[in-house]
C-alpha cells in the first residue's frame, strides 16, 4: 500500500511457524509503523532464568528474576532488537536452550503480568505519537491489546510450520531433524494452548488467516486488504525538506 501509513494497532497472534514474525515486520515496515515482538521479551526473561540456573519448575524464583530483569524491545521493523539488562541478546534468545524453556517461563502468571504491562506501555507510546504499531505474540488480541483495530490469528498446517522452522533454523546456523522440529512444534502448541494464564487460542473477534498455501507476498496482500477494510490506513504524511 504505497503512500499509506498505519494508524492504531494490529494484533497478530498464532503459533510458531506460521510466518508471523516475517509478515508482521514487513507489514509494519510497509506502513511506516512500529513493530513489537512480545515473544522476544519472554525469551529474554527465559535467558535470564537460564543464566541464573534457576529451576524451571520454581515459579517464585522465575518471578524474582523477571522482576529484576530490565528487558527492552526495539520497535523498528527494519532493525528489531531485544536487550536484557542493557546487553543485546538478539542471537542468544533464539538458541535451542531458550526455545525449549520459554513456554515454561511464559506460563508463570507473574511473568506475564510484568511483561504485559511493559508491552502495553510500548503500545501506548506509539499511539500517543500517532504512529501505528503491529504487535505479534500469542495473547495480543485478548490480553495485551484487546482494543486493537484489527486482530489476526495466523495458522498453518503443522507439517508446513515444522518445515518453515527448519528452514529458519538452518539459515541461522542451527541444525535439527524435521522429526525433532515437528515434535517441538507439537510440544509448544500443547503447552501454549493449555496453560492456565492467557492460553494460545483464536478469540471470537480475530480474523483467521491460513498461511499454509500462501507465500509472504500472499499473506501481506490479505493483511493489507484487511487494514484498508478496517479504516486503519491513512495517507502518508509528507516530511519537511
Amino acid at each position: 500500500m504505497e503512500g499509506a501509513e498505519l494508524r492504531g494497532v494490529v494484533a497478530m497472534d498464532g503459533p510458531s511457524g506460521t510466518g508471523k514474525s516475517t509478515v508482521s515486520r514487513r507489514l509494519a515496515g510497509g506502513l511506516r509503523a512500529r513493530y513489537l515482538d512480545t515473544g522476544a521479551m519472554y525469551r529474554a526473561v527465559t535467558l535470564g532464568v537460564l543464566q541464573a540456573e534457576a529451576d524451571l519448575a520454581d515459579a517464585e524464583a522465575i518471578t524474582r528474576i523477571a522482576e529484576r530483569a530490565v528487558v527492552s524491545a526495539g520497535t523498528d521493523p527494519e532493525r528489531p532488537e531485544i536487550r536484557l539488562d542493557g546487553v543485546d541478546v538478539g542471537v542468544e534468545v533464539r538458541g535451542e536452550a531458550v526455545t525449549k524453556a520459554v513456554s515454561a517461563v511464559a506460563a508463570v502468571p507473574a511473568v506475564r503480568a510484568i511483561l504485559v504491562a511493559r508491552q502495553q506501555q510500548i503500545i501506548a507510546e506509539a499511539l500517543e505519537a500517532e504512529v501505528g504499531i503491529v504487535v505479534e505474540g500469542r495473547d495480543i488480541g485478548e490480553v495485551v491489546a484487546p482494543d486493537a483495530g484489527l486482530k489476526i490469528y495466523l495458522t498453518a498446517d503443522a507439517g508446513v510450520r515444522a518445515r518453515r522452522r527448519r528452514a529458519q533454523d538452518s539459515a541461522q546456523g542451527r541444525d535439527a531433524s524435521i522429526d525433532e522440529i515437528q515434535a517441538d512444534v507439537r510440544r509448544r502448541d500443547e503447552f501454549d494452548s493449555t496453560r492456565a494464564t492467557s492460553p494460545l487460542r483464536r478469540i471470537a473477534d480475530a480474523i483467521e488467516v491460513d498461511t499454509t498455501e500462501l507465500d509472504v507476498a500472499g499473506v501481506l496482500a490479505v493483511l493489507n486488504g484487511l487494514v484498508i477494510e478496517r479504516g486503519l490506513a491513512v495517507a502518508r504524511r509528507r516530511t519537511a525538506r
